[in-house]
């Protein structure tokens, strides 16, 4: 679905912006770019999109916009006002971390993305899901039978799996899973897909205290991420379909390590192509065509190469590198009303191109 010649570069730190590792860098809001009516419309509780918390705006490395909104409940003590200083849960864009740690193992010769997968579940002799490989788990591609329905629960496996009987051994439940389709053939969204790729990586690394090691020393730490808290299972595999918690301004560090190409402060910390395999889109959602690479989101009809984590109830990381812009939102918006997020996040960045 993408050629090379459908990715616009990536852009490199501008000259004289510091990297954001210990603090953001503020910059001013580019002459004419018309957000403040945009601000309000994503901020208004009565609105179509319901709760925001946070926004904040990258452009050109520097912090160019950044509100705070609301409290997050608790069923133990008073709500708690949202502050640049609140971690807040982010959902599926915690898929997209994932693909950085696996990022990290392929550059080490730990992992690879067509080699066997060596999960237990699948080592009989004769089981077709041995043909499963890296490279299907990260496109969702892996012909599993597993439904991602949030509403159902008597349907939903996600459900099961998260809150129910498979949240003890969340990788376990998920490969456990029949095929539903030979591998590499559809395209069906599953976290419990995620949750199989981050058992690969805990069988890799060591699960529990060792994979939490690894994720504070090779990627949360180097960034500057320090209130990423991600949460494992009894198990020990970090449940990567849907639990980190952290600020907005952390999410947006990970957002401008995937904008510039993977690099940090003059050291490449992901391998060389490896967001580009993100960002090469091979499949697409039947519901809203959204194309889909390697657990990164692309944009229906987007001209701007434009790329994105996402998460649900409307958590987003939108990369644009034409623009050099990252807009992380981050919120509870019912599900019946995250379609309407698509055409405020590509206001956001029509305000910026028309500027």
């Amino acid at each position: 679905m993408n050629e090379a010649a459908d990715r616009p570069a990536l852009p490199a730190q501008p000259a004289g912006v510091p990297w954001p590792t210990d603090r953001w860098p503020q910059g001013e809001l580019p002459s004419g770019v018309a957000l403040a009516p945009l601000l309000e419309e994503v901020f208004d509780d009565d609105g179509p999109l319901a709760t925001t918390f946070a926004v904040l705006v990258v452009h050109r490395g520097r912090v160019v916009a950044e509100r705070y909104h609301g409290a997050l409940e608790h069923f133990d003590r008073p709500p708690t006002p949202v502050t640049a200083e609140t971690p807040l849960l982010s959902w599926s864009m915690a898929k997209s971390m994932l693909h950085a740690v696996v990022g990290l193992l392929v550059g080490e010769g730990r992992l690879a993305l067509d080699g066997p997968t060596g999960v237990p579940e699948w080592q009989a002799a004769g089981d077709p899901r041995r043909a499963i490989t890296l490279r299907h788990l990260l496109a969702m591609r892996d012909g599993l039978d597993f439904c991602e329905n949030y509403v159902d629960d008597r349907a939903s496996d996600v459900i099961r799996m998260l809150f129910g009987d498979g949240q003890s051994d969340m990788a376990h439940f998920a490969a456990d899973r029949p095929l539903a389709a030979p591998p590499g053939t559809r395209f069906n969204y599953s976290s419990g897909t995620s949750n199989i790729v981050s058992g690969i990586v805990a069988r890799a690394i060591g699960p529990g205290e060792d994979y939490a090691r690894f994720l504070h020393r090779r990627l949360f730490g180097p960034i500057g991420m320090t209130s990423a808290d991600p949460e494992f299972d009894e198990a020990g595999t970090w449940v990567a379909s849907s639990y980190v918690r952290a600020t907005a301004r952390d999410y947006a560090r990970f957002g401008l390590l995937y904008l510039r190409d993977g690099v940090w402060d003059g050291t490449r910390l992901l391998p060389e192509g490896w967001v580009d395999h993100a960002r090469t889109w091979v499949s697409e959602d039947p519901e809203d065509a959204s194309p889909y690479g390697a657990h990164w989101w692309g944009v229906a009809g987007d001209t701007r190469g434009t790329f994105r984590a996402a998460g649900y109830e409307g958590q987003s990381i939108t990369v644009c590198p034409t623009l050099d812009l990252i807009v992380v939102r981050l919120g509870k918006t019912p599900l019946e009303r995250e379609p309407d997020l698509g055409p405020w996040r590509a206001a956001v960045v029509e305000a910026f191109a028309a500027a």
